[in-house]
């Protein structure tokens, strides 16, 4: 089992979510949250008054997946969150040692 955490941009919540749909994942924890990596913020003209936004809006996406779909997970990913513009966001794979669904005690791959 795997988890898969992908930073995107906001606005391809929609289109990354219908390809994960599409390829059988059944479960995605979204959060709202504020970053920055190599394009380090920009600056913003508000009423004449120039300032630097440190950290953009981003989307981070969890997926709890069975190895099987790793592959196809990370290949929906970064073809529906790709924009070639820099801040298109990052992938993030690591292992689940145990995953237990609390309502049946299922553990496992059953769990996911």
């Amino acid at each position: 089992m795997k988890m898969v955490t992908a930073i995107i941009k906001p606005f391809k919540l929609d289109d990354v979510r219908q390809a994960l749909s599409e390829i059988g994942v059944q479960g995605v924890t979204v959060s709202e949250v504020k970053g920055f990596g190599r394009q380090k913020g920009h600056t913003e003209l508000y009423r004449g008054a120039e300032y630097v936004v440190d950290f953009l809006p981003k989307v981070k996406m969890e997926l709890a997946i069975d190895d099987s779909l790793l592959d196809q997970t990370i290949e929906a990913i970064t073809s529906k969150a790709n924009t070639g513009k820099i801040g298109d966001g990052k992938i993030f794979v690591t292992n689940i040692e145990q995953a237990i669904r609390i309502r049946t005690s299922e553990s496992g791959p059953e769990a996911l």
